[in-house]
């Protein structure tokens, strides 16, 4: 069983910052893909930022220059530091994780959510 955990959403104000983290963990035997989708209110889910074992990124439109996605793969965590951040970036946002597993079955995992509220 593999689990995400994600921390750091909260309330900020425009033009603040905040940074998110997500842990993985359980019968992990290697990570792929790792990144984070969001979902605002009363709208589909969007992608925000994703990125490689060896460092590919690849980041929403909206989110360029201002959101910068990170992952430590020693320890099964990706990050995002969210700066200059816009009401329109209020959502709950999501992890996720493409995992192999220790009988190296590739599955999709995802974290719990964490709402991320800007202020205006």
């Amino acid at each position: 069983q593999v689990r995400l955990v994600e921390s750091g959403g909260g309330l900020v104000q425009a033009g603040g910052s905040l940074r998110l983290s997500c842990a993985a963990s359980g019968s992990i035997f290697s990570i792929n893909n790792m990144g984070w989708y969001r979902v605002p209110p009363g709208k589909q889910r969007e992608l925000v930022a994703t990125m490689s074992r060896g460092g590919r990124t690849n980041n929403a439109e909206s989110v360029q220059g201002r959101f910068t996605i990170s992952r430590d793969n020693g320890k099964n965590t990706v990050y995002l530091q969210m700066n200059s951040l816009k009401p329109e970036d209020t959502a709950v946002y999501y992890c996720y994780a493409d995992v192999y597993d220790i009988t190296r079955v590739l599955r999709n995992y995802w974290g719990q959510g964490t709402q991320v509220t800007v202020s205006s």
